[in-house]
């Protein structure tokens, strides 16, 4: 209590009774609403806050610069500072005091022409302790940076995109472990691209400048934290190489660390060994160390005094009274095998000791056994002439001390302090079981993996479907097979489209853990998971070339007790091969784990590896480290550390238990019972490529894509992709559909050839000079009236109507493209001199069709009989939608197909199964003769 010094009257409270007990005692003003000892009632104050201040110096709560920072600045803002950091072949600039001055912290990092700019706060007032510290991170491209704006339909940033929310939780995972406990400040990091160039990414950036930003704040944490990119090109590792450098990268490696440590990675390559792995994050190492010393530098010239005094941690002695209270019961709880029972045995046996700790009260064990306990009793005299000396009392003038026997007195806690204090005795007994007992929950050995079990083809109209079981943990996985239309569009700041063809979403509902929870719109952790993953399994899928389809994998966690991406990346490489997709080769996942100082529970002080965690050795141990890849190499990988970080020794062994671990799940997954099909699924989509002239591709689309429209609805395919490069891919159910629209396009697309003769051409109008013949489907060419009849024409309508078919022959193609044709080269000579055939009479002996054609002067017959017709005609291999024959009096039009694709044709027409994917390329789109006749199929 305060006391006034000039009549010794009480005036008010401490301020610790408003204020947090470990907030710095510095006040805003009484009356202030914002202030914490502020109240309508309150009629005195403390006259210290009364006393005038230093001007330039405002009021807060929090504490106040440290002495020697510059404060010259406007209205007492700290001086603009910069300095440059060299990061790989050239310098990165960091800037602070710039903007955003009313922040605790705000910074902006420059490379190139990449501009990220990162602000720290934190709140006035302390929430609730908890166990989880109030930390969250906002990153956000501004489409402005690149000098774009959104191509939707809302012009304004929204909800974080995917690749968004991947680079908030790079920024997150290396930061959380160097905060310090006991802060219950929430704090906030956001973070803008503000400029991007194109070639210098601004996500390791973002990392470098967050951990800039708080080093600069007044949020406590124990290191400095800066983030690099490393990639490989060759033999050469390049830290923060360019987009461009990045194309040709067999590493993309993303690493945040303190000057001493590594605290997390993140990265995907192509079945690198481990050792090309080490060698990446100790380069990478290097480059963060160099970054972290010049910014301890720039700290001690401007960086904020940290908030110490507001760390607020339970009282010490509570963690022994909660292991003398629970200590034997826990042990037995954490010996219990599956999840579910060991939760309901710890979460009861909490209550118990929260009950304990905060309603009975607590009393040591002596104190209960010793009973009663002497005390002193402080008594007033209420006569002060009597004097009465009692034996065993002693005379103290006013006061007689009179020893008297009392219980002793319980001792109550928070419930908040009581919770976090119970759940670190219990990953505290916990690791002390792994380390002594060498057994872990489950019972198993520190390298040892729990049963495997998984099976394929559980869904039966799913394309692919697999289920992966692994102790407690299950993935269910379903492939879906699609064409370019299903393919995912990614909007970003270069404004180039970008399709992803294959992609993994992952779904972890409350039910896999048997709890209930919100069931809504992915959570961070579903799109980090999901993403691991995919870029896991992005390395063993075919080319586009070799398998045309979009690819999409869902993976739905059923059972979870830790691992649970990993799963996914198991059942996902088996639902692939169910759906016949021709991998690679396989891949899975394993999670490994450690304890790392195992010297406090009799161990020989060296770290200890787990493989293939559970969710509790997840939340007890000190190491999530995720990798992907088979026995050859590595495809993806990811690690979190939640200590001060680790070292490239501890994580050699660890990657070396792991590409042991990887070794067994792969053998057995070979059991997998029923295996994977490894075929198409009759409900999957067909795909049929084929090749056209590029300058052709215009005609399939047609005016406003009415062309293409109308092919679909004919012939009932699903889609039509067309690509620049002449690459046409028809989509459709059935192999039927597929073959009209590929008919239809290759009569569109054909070149045509002088000399080729048309058959049953229908007449599509009539000019003055002559009629307009259709060829194929969308070509036409003018036969002029000249060349229509052997006789003199007046007017084509003497001889022909719409709708008419003739014969015509193609004479000339001009340098616009448009067709000559004549059908007066078609008719019989009437002069009996240059007659060599006679007409036919309709006996079977007799020549069907004659044709003449000049060869050096002289005249060559080439005749069809009819008994060549009727074999021609029955002929499987020529009865298909190409393949048709068309009498007509004298002539007979065959549309024929080259002999290659004729081939694939009747291969298809063969097999009993549908789901075989037509995969026939032409390799031009030029007409051929068969029989002197143009090939227009």
């Amino acid at each position: 209590m305060l006391l006034n010094p000039n009549n010794g009257r009480l005036h008010c409270p401490k301020p610790s009774q408003f204020l947090h007990p470990q907030r710095p005692k510095c006040f805003l003003f009484p009356n202030c609403p914002r202030s914490p000892c502020f109240t309508s009632k309150s009629k005195f104050c403390n006259l210290s806050l009364l006393l005038p201040r230093k001007s330039g110096k405002g009021f807060g709560i929090r504490a106040l610069a440290e002495p020697g920072v510059s404060t010259n600045g406007p209205q007492g803002y700290p001086q603009p500072y910069s300095v440059k950091i060299p990061v790989g072949d050239r310098h990165i600039l960091v800037e602070t005091g710039h903007i955003g001055r009313q922040a605790s912290a705000s910074v902006t990092v420059t490379d190139g022409e990449t501009i990220v700019y990162t602000s720290v706060c934190l709140a006035d007032v302390p929430s609730e302790p908890s166990d989880f510290f109030p930390l969250s991170v906002h990153y956000q491209e501004r489409f402005s940076a690149a000098g774009r704006t959104s191509g939707g339909f809302f012009k304004r940033e929204g909800r974080a995109k995917d690749h968004e929310v991947l680079i908030c939780r790079l920024i997150d995972r290396p930061l959380r472990p160097t905060m310090l406990n006991g802060f219950y400040h929430e704090t906030q990091i956001l973070s803008w691209v503000l400029s991007y160039d194109g070639l210098h990414s601004p996500d390791s950036l973002a990392v470098t400048a967050a951990g800039i930003a708080v080093a600069l704040s007044e949020v406590p944490n124990s290191k400095t934290v800066a983030g690099v990119r490393v990639g490989l090109i060759g033999d050469k590792f390049i830290v923060n190489p360019t987009t461009k450098e990045m194309e040709d990268s067999e590493l993309d490696l993303l690493l945040a660390g303190t000057d001493n440590a590594i605290l997390m990675i993140e990265g995907y390559c192509d079945f690198l060994p481990e050792e090309k792995l080490l060698q990446a994050v100790e380069v990478g190492q290097e480059a963060v160390r160099a970054i972290c010393n010049e910014v301890e530098a720039l700290v001690k010239k401007c960086g904020k005094a940290k908030m110490l005094d507001a760390i607020k941690l339970p009282p010490p002695e509570l963690y022994n009274h909660v292991e003398e209270i629970a200590g034997g019961e826990l042990v037995r709880a954490l010996q219990i095998r599956d999840k579910i029972p060991r939760r309901k045995a710890l979460l009861s046996l909490e209550g118990e000791v929260l009950t304990i700790l905060t309603e009975k009260g607590y009393v040591s064990k002596d104190a209960a056994l010793g009973g009663s306990e002497t005390t002193p009793d402080i008594l007033e005299d209420e006569d002060e002439d009597e004097e009465v000396v009692v034996d065993g009392e002693v005379d103290e003038g006013d006061v007689h001390i009179k020893p008297s026997l009392r219980k002793s007195t319980p001792l109550f806690f928070s419930e908040v302090d009581v919770k976090l204090v119970f759940k670190e005795v219990t990953s505290k007994f916990l690791r002390r079981r792994i380390v002594e007992g060498g057994r872990r929950s489950d019972g198993r050995s520190p390298d040892e993996i729990r049963p495997i079990n998984s099976k394929c083809g559980l869904l039966p109209r799913a394309h692919g479907s697999a289920l992966f079981t692994r102790g407690e943990t299950q993935s269910l996985a379903v492939v879906t097979l699609g064409d370019k239309q299903m393919a995912q569009r990614i909007d970003n700041l270069v404004g180039v489209d970008e399709w992803k063809r294959f992609y993994l979403q992952y779904t972890f509902p409350p039910s896999c853990v048997g709890e209930v929870g919100r069931n809504g719109a992915p959570s961070r952790r579903e799109i980090g998971h999901g993403m691991l993953a995919e870029r896991a399994l992005e390395p063993i899928l075919p080319s586009e070339d070799d398998f045309p389809y979009t690819v999409r994998v869902e993976s739905t966690i059923t059972e979870s007790n830790g691992s649970s991406s990993m799963a996914s990346v198991c059942g996902g490489c088996l639902a692939l091969q169910d759906a016949g997709v021709p991998i690679k080769c396989s891949i899975v996942g394993i999670a490994m784990g450690m304890v790392l100082e195992t010297e406090e529970f009799g161990g020989d002080g060296a770290p200890l590896i787990l493989s293939d965690i559970t969710g509790s050795e997840d939340a007890s141990g000190d190491m999530d480290f995720k990798v992907a890849g088979n026995e050859d190499g590595v495809t993806a990988f990811q690690m979190d550390i939640k200590v001060s970080g680790i070292t490239l020794p501890v994580m050699r062994e660890a990657l070396l238990q792991a590409k042991n671990g990887r070794k067994h799940i792969i053998a057995e997954m070979l059991k997998c019972s029923p295996p994977p099909s490894r075929t198409l699924s009759k409900y999957a989509p067909l795909i049929h490529i084929m090749k056209v002239k590029p300058e052709k591709v215009n005609l399939i689309i047609g005016s406003g894509g009415k062309k293409v429209k109308s092919i679909i609805e004919e012939t009932g395919v699903d889609a039509i992709d067309t690509q620049e490069d002449g690459i046409v891919k028809i989509t459709a159910r059935d192999l039927a559909s597929i073959e009209k629209a590929k008919a239809i396009i290759t009569n569109l697309t054909m070149v045509p050839t002088i000399g080729d003769i048309y058959r049953n051409c229908e007449i599509k109008s009539i000019a003055p000079y002559g009629v307009f013949v259709e060829i194929a489907p969308g070509r036409e060419g003018l036969c002029h009236i000249s060349e229509l009849s052997s006789n003199w024409l007046a007017k084509a309508e003497d001889a022909f109507k719409v709708g008419d078919h003739i014969d015509v022959k193609l004479i000339e193609v001009n340098e616009k493209g448009q067709l000559r044709l004549s059908h007066r080269a078609l008719l019989p000579d009437t002069d009996p001199e240059k007659a060599s055939a006679k007409q036919p009479t309709g006996d079977t002996k007799d020549v069907v069709g004659s044709q003449e054609t000049s060869d050096k002067g002289r005249k060559k017959i080439i005749s069809i009989r009819k008994g060549d017709l009727a074999e021609d005609i029955s002929s499987p291999k020529n009865n298909t939608a190409e393949n048709t024959l068309l009498p007509q009096k004298k002539f007979i039009r065959r549309l024929v197909t080259p002999a290659k694709d004729r081939l694939n044709i009747n291969k298809d027409k063969t097999k009993k199964s549908s789901s075989e994917v037509v995969n026939s390329v032409s390799s031009n789109g030029e007409s051929t003769l068969v029989n002197g006749e143009a090939n227009i199929g």
